[in-house]
């Protein structure tokens, strides 16, 4: 989440007029994340969050994220929903955006997750594999391995500005990749992107799963190694083996891994590490001036890379 496009009380009083949620009483611009324009509503009837995309998301994809967050709510699981305007529709257009307004949930993200969160979360996670099965639409990976060389294309200039080094690394990782990358492992809709500030607790429970504009069709254990990567390490970027194991342990209690899952973890590891490196790298030598956003530090993923390059021990995850 981010702010891009500023929207003013009288345009957004406007737009809510086509929905039954009541007049606007405070919006509160939503800082966090980095894709889309986000605010806080508060109205007559309740609270909700409002979504602007912006330019880098594809208009046409977003049926697509409103069926898949309508369905995983409607097998009750604590995903938000979009909700429908007075003509049926879950997309409207605010400020020159296509805009959803989504249902909010209570609860606060866990930002240094621990083994009893990382458990929960390993759950949550399979819970929602097993549910998209009777999906039938898809969406191919725009940041799979494809999408990562093309990134590393552009973000080549700006590599070594960040570090020294930093573009042969790149390159040669990709090589890796590509000469290693699986093809044929379990598949369907993921998440993508769920990282801490994507989970929302009450207690030690989980009372949201928010953000799933990244979902797209791939490898389920894709989506594991994105969440060992983004849950299962330290603020200093050291290994937490107690996490992984916990999300392991409780992941695999509910869905279990196949032995081509398990033998592709390290590359899928690999992978994933690349996948944010880029696009936190593209995101820093690309600011937008004036946008309220928080620009992620690409040197956490330099970091976990490396330790998955040279430190993969099956035991340490659980395995």
């Amino acid at each position: 989440m981010a702010v891009y496009t500023q929207v003013s009380d009288d345009e957004l009083s406007t737009f809510l007029l086509n929905y039954d949620v009541g007049q606007l009483k405070q919006k509160t611009p939503i800082a966090e994340g980095i894709e889309n324009t986000n605010y806080r509503i508060d109205t007559e009837k309740g609270r909700y969050i409002l979504t602007l995309f912006e330019k880098r998301v594809d208009e046409e994809t977003l049926p697509f994220f409103m069926a898949l967050t309508t369905h995983l709510s409607s097998q009750g699981l604590p995903v938000a929903a979009p909700i429908e305007n007075s003509d049926g529709q879950s997309i409207a257009r605010l400020a020159g955006r296509p805009t959803a307004l989504i249902e909010f949930l209570d609860g606060r993200p866990h930002m240094a997750p621990g083994p009893a969160d990382c458990s929960a979360l390993g759950s949550m996670l399979a819970l929602l594999h097993k549910n998209v099965v009777e999906i039938t639409g898809a969406r191919p990976n725009p940041l799979s391995l494809s999408g990562w060389l093309k990134l590393a294309n552009r973000c080549r200039k700006d590599a070594d500005r960040f570090k020294v080094g930093l573009a042969a690394e790149i390159d040669a990782e990709l090589e890796f990749l590509k000469a290693n990358w699986p093809t044929a492992l379990p598949r369907g809709i993921i998440h993508g992107d769920l990282f801490p500030d994507n989970v929302l607790f009450d207690g030690s429970r989980i009372s949201g799963v928010i953000d799933f504009y990244f979902s797209c069709t791939d490898f389920f254990a894709y989506d594991l190694a994105v969440c060992i990567n983004a849950w299962c390490f330290n603020a200093d970027h050291t290994f937490s083996e107690t996490n992984a194991q916990a999300l392991m342990k409780s992941y695999q209690f509910e869905k279990s891994l196949s032995e081509e899952e398990r033998t592709a973890l390290p590359i899928l590891l690999r992978g994933a590490s690349l996948r944010f490196l880029l696009t936190r790298l593209y995101d820093w030598s690309n600011q937008v001036e004036g946008a309220l956003v928080t620009v992620k530090d690409p040197s956490e993923y330099c970091d976990i890379l490396a330790f998955h390059r040279n430190h993969f021990i099956p035991s340490l995850y659980g395995l």
